[in-house]
Order: C-alpha cells, then sequence, then structure tokens
C-alpha cells in the first residue's frame, strides 16, 4: 500500500515573544497560516524497519530527519512491527522560517495513521506531534490558527481571507536557536497586536491584517543576519513585507496577483531566489 501526504509551508502572520520559561524554551503567542507551497511524502508499507529518500542533496536521510523520527515515533507509540520507506520530495526551502521540516513530520504522521490503519483517540496525534517540534502540531491541520506556550499548543481560527504570497530567500540558513539566544526584550517598543490581528481575521479585513504584520524576533535575526533585513527593505517597497518565523525568509503579502508577480519578477530579476504562492 502506498499513502502520499502534501506537507504545506506555513508564515507567521504575527509573532510575540513573551518571556523565557523555566523549560529553556521561549513563551510566544503567534498567529500561523497555511500556503499552497508544499513539500510532497510518499509512504510505502515494507516488512520492516524505516528508511527514507530525498530529491535534496545534503538533507538527512536517517534519524537525523524530522520525518524519519515521526515515522519511528508513531510506531513505537502504536506498537507497529511493519515497516515504511519515506519518500521526500523538497519544494519548502530549509531552514528558512516556513516550517518544512515540521510539516514533513506531521505528513509523515497523518499519513501512517492511513497506511497502518491506526486509530489514535482525540489529541494523541497532537501529543505525539508535540514531542517533535513546536510547530508540529499545527502542521497536522493547518489552515489558520493561534499558536501558544511554545507554539504546540493550538487554536483553530476562523479561515484568513486570502492573499497572494511572494516569498525570497537571501540563499543562507538561519540558526533558530542563534535568534533566539540573541531575542532581547524592547521595554520601550509596541508589542505586535496579536489580539487585532485575530479581530482583523475574524472580520475577514485585509487591511487590518496588512497593518498588523509585525514579528519580535526581527530585530535579534537583523542584528545576526543584516542581508534578511535588506531583504526584507527591498520587498516592502512594493508590498506588505515580514520576515518569517526566525528567517532567513521574508514574504509580502497582496490582494492582486498582478501586484505579486511584479515583486516575484522583480526579486528574480535581482538574483534572488523567489516563489509566488498563497494562502490556503
Amino acid at each position: 500500500m502506498i499513502v502520499i501526504e502534501k506537507a504545506h509551508a506555513k508564515i507567521n502572520l504575527i509573532l510575540d515573544v513573551a518571556g523565557k520559561r523555566p523549560d529553556g524554551y521561549h513563551e510566544i503567542r503567534t498567529v500561523m497560516q497555511s500556503l499552497s507551497l508544499y513539500d510532497a511524502i510518499t509512504l510505502s508499507e515494507k516488512s520492516h524497519g524505516i528508511s527514507l529518500d530525498c530529491n535534496l542533496a545534503g538533507l538527512p536521510v536517517d534519524a537525523g530527519n524530522l520525518a524519519w523520527q515521526a515515522a519511528s515515533l508513531i510506531q513505537a507509540e502504536y506498537g507497529v512491527a511493519s515497516g515504511v520507506h519515506i519518500t521526500l520530495k523538497k519544494r519548502i526551502p530549509v531552514a528558512a522560517g516556513l516550517g518544512g521540516g515540521s510539516s514533513n513530520a506531521a505528513a509523515v504522521l497523518r499519513g501512517l495513521v492511513r497506511l497502518w490503519g491506526l486509530s489514535p483517540k482525540e489529541g494523541e496525534l497532537s501529543a505525539l506531534a508535540a514531542k517533535l517540534g513546536s510547530d508540529v502540531p499545527f502542521c497536522l491541520s493547518g489552515g489558520t490558527a493561534l499558536g501558544t506556550g511554545r507554539g504546540e499548543i493550538v487554536t483553530a481560527l476562523p479561515t484568513c481571507p486570502h492573499f497572494y504570497v511572494v516569498l525570497a530567500n537571501p540563499g543562507f540558513p538561519v540558526s533558530t536557536a542563534s535568534v533566539y539566544q540573541n531575542f532581547r526584550f524592547e521595554g520601550n517598543k509596541a508589542r505586535p497586536d496579536i489580539d487585532g490581528m485575530i479581530a482583523a481575521i475574524c472580520r475577514a479585513e485585509q487591511s487590518g491584517i496588512l497593518v498588523r504584520l509585525a514579528n519580535a524576533l526581527e530585530s535579534s535575526t537583523f542584528s545576526l543576519y543584516p542581508l534578511v533585513q535588506e531583504l526584507k527593505v527591498k520587498m516592502g517597497q512594493m508590498g506588505a513585507a515580514l520576515m518569517c518565523g526566525s528567517g532567513a525568509t521574508v514574504f509580502a503579502l497582496f490582494t492582486a496577483a498582478a501586484a505579486a508577480r511584479r515583486l516575484q519578477q522583480a526579486l528574480l530579476a535581482a538574483g534572488t531566489t523567489a516563489w509566488l504562492t498563497e494562502t490556503i
């Protein structure tokens, strides 16, 4: 039997960091949104063990890959004797703030429930997802949602109104751990308006969403990786731009496809890798 799953990229429309937790993680509040850009996951049942291949050279194809870890975790949790071969076709940039690895892990969890005919109780799959990473629970269902705690506590929100999304990557990965270690609270700076963003989404008010795009991690990432800030400034001249997660990808939102295409073409002409996608 073969099961195919789509692992969608995500962006953070708004992200605030509230403080450091006793477990070493930071307490955050964020509104997350799925995109049409996705990696393709194919799961093929085999007699035993876990194996993985990937179209992207340099990506781990063993226990260092979050998709492999997801298979191992669900196999152990439900005592499954069968094995699986995972084929991972990457389209989402790696270490770019778009949740690609987390989405791959979530897709493996969803797919193996189907492949192995499992019947997890309510909340069980989300609990397993949280063990794999902060973004994995959101990626299980996707859409539009509020993330709290370290991001793993997910509350569904009404569907965000549609936007065309231009993603651009400066061509290097960002260390999320370094960004959080470098983060400093700026007491005199206005905090991201999470409640206002949620209200704008509930009203399906595109203009209200665009004016509230904010990411508390930007100052930390920009100080470590100035080219990310330069990219945001460039994109912000043509649309409402924001850094994705901890970086390095920057996104810009548009209500019109033609305007989004103009920005993508300008970025490509300047030698910057850029994608045109949309919210789903």
